[in-house]
C-alpha cells in the first residue's frame, strides 16, 4: 500500500459525535500512525440542517472554506461546486473539523463535505437506483419512502462528483472510500460503479443491523441467537434460512451488498461470524479485523482515591452512608445492553457483603433522551431529592426510563448493603448532576473512582465503553458476545488478569437441544434461568477481585493500564486498519471479484 493514500469516511457523524462510530473516528483521527501513513483524510455526509450561523456548520474549533447555505466562499474548489450545486440541485458546505485528543496533544484537521441533498434533482438518483440494482439487486423503490434509506442514496452521485472536484482521484488509485455502516454503503457502491475514478471501496462494519434486530426483538437474545447461528453455520445453513426472508429491511439490503467491496472491515470476532451467516456470498468476500481502541491512562494511587473520595461523598450526600465500594455503569438505555443483568448480579454481591457488613453504590448513568436542562434539574433535585427518587414523565422520566426505574426500586427496596443511584442525565457534574454532586466532580472521576464497571450486552459488536475504567484500576465486567472480548483474548487470557471478567450467557449449562428448531425455541424463561446461573458465578468472580488494600490497588491500576496500552488506537491503526487498508489496495488491484 501507498500509506499516503487518501482516506474518504463517509458518516453520518462527520461533524459530531453520536455514539460510537464517532468515538472510533476520534480515536484513528487522533493516532500518529493513521496520521503519519496517509494522505488527505475527507469526511462526508449529508447536511442535516441549514439553521444557524456559518462558523457554527463543521462544530468547534472547524473552519468553513465554502457554502452555498451562507453565501461564503474561501476556496479554489468555489465554481466546481457550483456547477455540482447546479446539475444536482443541492447546497454543500466544504471546510475543516477539528479532532483533538487533549491527553496527547495530537491534533488534525481532515477535510469535511456535507450535501443538503432534500431538493436534489431526481434524474441522476434515479439512475443511480437503476444502476444499483443491474450491479448489486438492490430494488430501491422498496425503501425510497423511508428517509433513512433515501437520504444516503441521494447522497452518493453529489458526494462522487464533490470528491472528484476536489482532486481525490487526480492519481489513479490514490483513494478509499470507506463507508462507515449502512449509511455510507450507497456512495461506496457509486464509487464501486465509476470506474473512471479508480476508486477502492471499504465496507467498515461497526455492527450488523439485521442480527442487532433479531437479538433484540426475540426474548432468548444472544443466549437463543448465539447457539442457533453455531449450530447453522455447522450445518451450512444462512440466516435468512433459519430467521426468514429478511429482503424487507432496508439496513439488510445494503449490508448484504457490502460484500462488492474491495475489502470489509469489521469491529469483532463476532461481527465477521454474523456477515457470514448473514448470506453463503460472504463465505468468498474479504473480510478483516479492526477492533477499536480503547484509552490508556496512567494514574497514581492517590489519583484514583481522590475520584473515588468523590464517589463517595456523593453517595454520602445522596443517602446518607459513604460506600465501601463504587459500582458503575455508564450507557444508552437500551434494551441491547442488558442492564437487567447488573441487578442480577448485585442481588448475588449484596448477599456476601451483609456478613462483612460492607456496603456498595451503583452509580447507573443513563438516559434515553436528550440533556435534561440545568434548572430542570434543580428544580427536581429540591421538590422530590432526584436522582434519588424520579418521577414519571418528562423532564424526569421517559416512558423506557419509568419501565426500568420500577426494577431499581424493587432492587432498592429488597437490598440492604448495596443501592443504585439511577441518573437519567447526560454528564456527571455539578451544572448537569445537582448541587449535592461535589462541587469539584467531573466525569472522568466516575471512570477514575469506579470499582467495577458492568457491560453485560446481549448485542455489542465491540464496547468501548465498557474498557473505559480499565486503566484506572477498575474491573470490567462485560458479556462473551462484546468484541472488545476477542480483542482481549488476543492478548491474553481474560483468567490471567484480575481487572476483566467475560460472563458467558450462551453458556448453556448442560442443556441439550436436538435440532436448531429447538434451539429457536430458547426464550426469556430458557434464558432466565441461564442468567441466575451465570450472574451467581460472576459475583463470586467479582468479590473474589475487589481490592483489599492499596497495595492490590496498585496491581490492579498496573495490569488494568498494561492491558489498556496494548488495545490502544494507535497499536490498533497500526496492526488492523492500516494492513486493512493496504489489502483492500491489494485486492482492487488484483482485480479479484468479492461474490
Amino acid at each position: 500500500m501507498n500509506y499516503k493514500t487518501n482516506i474518504v469516511h463517509v458518516t453520518h457523524e462527520a461533524i459530531g459525535k453520536i455514539g460510537g462510530i464517532g468515538a472510533v473516528l476520534d480515536g484513528i483521527l487522533t493516532s500518529k500512525a493513521y496520521l503519519d501513513n496517509t494522505g488527505r483524510t475527507i469526511l462526508v455526509s449529508t447536511l442535516f440542517t441549514t439553521e444557524g450561523p456559518v462558523q457554527n456548520r463543521l462544530g468547534p474549533g472547524g473552519e468553513v472554506l465554502y457554502s452555498s447555505v451562507d453565501g461564503f466562499v474561501k476556496t479554489g474548489y468555489a465554481d466546481a461546486f457550483k456547477h455540482i450545486e447546479k446539475f444536482f440541485n443541492v447546497d454543500i458546505v466544504y471546510g475543516r473539523r477539528l479532532f483533538e485528543d487533549r491527553r496527547t496533544g495530537i491534533k488534525s484537521m481532515p477535510e469535511v463535505i456535507l450535501i443538503d441533498v432534500r431538493q436534489i434533482n431526481r434524474a441522476p438518483v434515479n439512475e443511480l437506483k437503476g444502476r444499483l440494482f443491474n450491479e448489486f439487486g438492490i430494488m430501491s423503490h422498496v425503501y425510497e419512502n423511508l428517509w433513512e434509506y433515501e437520504e444516503w442514496v441521494r447522497l452518493a452521485p453529489p458526494a462522487i462528483a464533490a470528491l472528484k472536484a476536489i482532486g481525490t482521484t487526480a492519481h489513479e488509485g490514490s483513494t478509499i472510500v470507506v463507508a462507515h455502516e449502512f449509511m455510507g454503503l450507497p456512495t461506496a457502491l457509486a464509487a464501486k460503479i465509476d470506474k473512471d475514478s479508480h476508486f477502492k471501496t471499504v465496507f467498515y462494519a461497526h455492527e450488523v443491523a439485521t442480527v442487532r434486530r433479531i437479538v433484540e426483538q426475540t426474548s432468548g437474545h444472544d443466549t437463543m441467537f448465539y447457539n442457533v447461528m453455531k449450530a447453522a453455520q455447522a450445518e451450512g445453513t444462512s440466516l435468512p434460512e433459519v430467521f426468514g426472508d429478511q429482503s424487507g429491511y432496508f439496513k439488510h439490503v445494503l449490508i448484504e451488498a457490502s460484500r462488492y467491496c474491495d475489502n470489509i472491515l469489521v469491529v469483532g470476532d463476532y461481527v465477521a461470524d454474523e456477515l457470514r451467516f448473514l448470506a453463503h456470498e460472504f463465505s468468498t468476500a474479504n473480510i478483516d479485523l479492526a477492533y477499536n481502541g480503547i484509552p490508556a491512562y496512567h494514574i497514581s494511587l492517590e489519583e484514583k482515591k481522590r475520584s473515588r473520595a468523590k464517589l463517595q461523598q456523593y453517595c454520602q450526600n445522596l443517602l446518607g452512608f459513604a460506600p465501601d465500594y463504587i459500582f458503575t455503569h455508564v450507557t444508552r438505555l437500551v434494551r441491547s445492553k442488558g442492564l437487567w443483568r447488573d441487578l442480577r448480579i448485585l442481588e448475588n454481591i449484596e448477599k456476601e457483603l451483609r456478613p462483612l457488613h460492607k456496603t456498595a453504590v451503583m452509580l447507573l448513568l443513563s438516559t434515553e433522551v436528550g440533556p435534561r436542562r440545568s434548572r430542570d434539574i434543580m428544580r427536581m433535585e429540591s421538590e422530590y431529592h432526584w436522582p434519588v427518587v424520579h418521577h414519571e414523565g418528562l423532564p424526569d422520566l421517559s416512558g423506557g426510563e419509568a419501565a426500568f426505574y420500577s426494577a431499581v426500586q424493587e432492587f432498592n427496596a429488597k437490598s440492604r448493603n448495596i443501592k443504585m443511584i439511577f441518573i437519567n442525565q447526560f454528564g456527571f457534574e455539578r451544572q448537569y448532576c445537582g448541587q449535592r454532586m461535589p462541587e469539584d466532580m467531573e466525569f472522568m472521576d466516575i471512570r477514575k473512582g469506579s470499582d467495577v464497571e458492568f457491560g453485560q450486552s446481549v448485542y455489542e459488536p465491540f464496547g468501548i465503553a465498557q474498557l473505559e475504567a480499565l486503566s484506572f484500576g477498575g474491573i470490567c465486567v462485560l458479556s462473551n458476545v462484546c468484541g472488545c472480548a476477542g480483542f482481549i483474548r488476543k492478548i491474553c487470557s481474560p483468567e490471567e488478569i484480575r481487572n476483566v471478567i467475560i460472563a458467558d450467557y450462551t453458556d448453556l449449562n448442560g442443556l441439550k437441544f436436538n435440532s436448531i428448531e429447538d434451539m429457536l425455541k430458547i426464550d426469556m424463561t430458557v434464558r432466565n434461568q441461564l442468567e441466575h446461573y451465570v450472574s451467581e458465578k460472576v459475583a463470586m468472580e467479582i468479590f473474589a477481585r475487589l481490592p483489599k488494600n492499596d497495595e492490590e490497588m496498585v496491581e490492579m491500576i498496573n495490569s488494568g493500564y498494561g492491558l489498556a496500552e496494548q488495545m490502544s488506537w494507535d497499536v490498533v491503526v497500526e496492526n488492523y486498519i492500516l494492513p486493512g487498508f493496504a489489502k483492500t489496495t491489494a485486492r482492487h488491484k488484483a482485480n479479484i471479484p468479492v461474490a
